[in-house]
């Protein structure tokens, strides 16, 4: 009878294993997720039987697009297989990514025991196999790898450049208007993308005490939306640098259509190279401090603290991770080792890239010379800053996969969903950190209060301040 309504969708409230190819999937869901009653999501499987689970409007549904799928997900049970299952589109996620994102807790969970994975195993070997997808289109090239050692500058830059070559065409589908790629700042839950971005760089240049005449550099200046706005709104001078050919070509377009070439400019550059002569008086680094990894904190602030003039502020605005400033135990550093945590966005999305903790990037701050004077958590934004980008990729897809292919727009869609579940899950943080490089005389040149900078924030982008 099952067999006669392919297609169908039939709904069950529990099941019983079989020898079948259905049965064997449903004992090893059983066994990682628990019995249809007890998941919060459905499962569809390849010939169109749903298994229901308890909530009576499902999150999401976990699709299971052929035979072999499960497997593919399962084996071996670690970060990789998961990703690259639904990468391959061997399995579908209908409805929300980022509650799907909790699946890779879920079966974290059930993989502490060394007796229990054996189980599992076992159960996941009995699955059907096949010929896995070749997914090198989408994975950080292996000869970029053996450019040398991580962080040197030749393959920062070649990291840089794989994250960005995807193309400014794909960003410019599901990004804000300025092309912002970074966490926005939400005054109300219904704020727009545009304005909730606007409201991030007001907020940064208010944090830096910006003012006409201001020599200013962006470390990681994306596609020059930072800089412009300074520009037009606070008339500075703006330096942006990159490593991303990409990213600068398109921001002098930008900058020459703005008719701001006076005051903006952008450079291809190391921010190794910087040095004390640059001369600058304020500076910002958004959404960089990701890339620079543990060992090079020092190097960066250090290049940031030379470049900036005495009595100038530092604006650092980055993710850090929660998760790794929490101890762990011998047993969580060798789950965390199998798991292969972070191999996704190091091996698709990122490479090189690590997140450290916010008393990693303080230290590292302070040792350079500077005087931390503000820290401001934003998470509750970047994970609504990401839905937003979420949704717009969604409902692009059609020309994303046209820009992209079908591979790098999974990577994508999953990428983001997840970071939105980080976020709001409290496993990972972004903090925008003010520091201070004193005068001689000790001075900071800083106001009492934060009362200027908070004074009139969310009314502040009607009109531009400079001529």
């Amino acid at each position: 009878m099952l067999m006669s309504t392919v297609h169908a969708e039939i709904e069950t409230t529990g099941v019983r294993a079989d020898d079948s190819p259905i049965g064997r999937c449903r004992e090893v869901l059983a066994a990682f997720f628990g019995e249809p009653h007890e998941r919060s999501f459905d499962v569809k499987f390849w010939d169109g039987a749903v298994d229901r689970g308890s909530a009576a409007q499902s999150p999401y549904t976990l699709v299971l697009n052929r035979p072999a799928a499960l497997r593919r997900m399962l084996l071996p049970p670690n970060e990789v297989s998961l990703v690259e299952s639904y990468i391959s589109g061997d399995v579908d996620v209908e409805g929300s990514m980022e509650a799907a994102a909790g699946l890779a807790d879920a079966i974290g969970n059930r993989l502490h025991s060394p007796v229990g994975v054996a189980k599992l195993i076992r159960l996941v070997l009995r699955l059907p196999g096949q010929a896995a997808d070749d997914l090198n289109d989408a994975r950080f090239p292996e000869r970029a790898r053996n450019l040398g050692p991580r962080h040197t500058p030749v393959r920062d830059a070649a990291a840089v450049r794989f994250h960005y070559d995807v193309g400014n065409n794909f960003y410019k589908l599901w990004l804000d208007r300025r092309m912002v790629y970074s966490c926005a700042y939400f005054h109300s839950a219904d704020d727009s993308l545009d304005v909730a971005q606007e409201a991030k760089l007001d907020l940064i240049c208010r944090k830096l005490r910006l003012k006409p005449g201001d020599r200013l550099l962006d470390i990681g200046c994306g596609w020059g939306g930072l800089i412009m706005y300074a520009a037009e709104r606070y008339g500075v001078d703006a330096t942006g640098i990159t490593l991303s050919e990409n990213q600068a070509s398109l921001a002098r377009e930008r900058i020459d259509q703005a008719g701001l070439g006076e005051r903006c400019r952008v450079a291809i550059r190391d921010y190794r190279t910087l040095t004390a002569d640059d001369g600058y008086d304020k500076i910002a680094s958004v959404g960089m401090i990701e890339h620079v990894g543990l060992s090079h904190l020092p190097v960066y602030f250090a290049s940031a603290f030379r470049a900036l003039k005495a009595g100038g502020l530092f604006l650092n605005h980055g993710i850090v991770s929660l998760r790794e400033a929490r101890p762990k135990s011998i047993r969580d550093k060798i789950f965390a080792k199998l798991w292969k945590a972070d191999s996704f966005i190091d091996t698709y999305v990122f490479p090189d890239g690590k997140l450290t903790a916010s008393a990693d990037v303080i230290s590292a701050a302070e040792a350079s010379g500077f005087e931390v004077r503000d820290v401001e958590s934003l998470r509750e934004h970047y994970a609504m800053t990401l839905r937003h980008w979420v949704r717009s990729l969604d409902e692009k897809s059609r020309e994303a996969i046209g820009i992209v292919g079908n591979h790098t727009y999974r990577v994508w869609k999953l990428y983001m969903a997840g970071s939105a579940h980080a976020f709001a899950t409290a496993g990972i943080n972004v903090i925008q950190t003010l520091l201070a490089k004193p005068d001689a005389a000790g001075r900071s040149n800083l106001p009492l209060t934060r009362d200027d900078i908070y004074d009139g924030l969310a009314t502040n982008l009607r009109a531009p301040r400079v001529a």
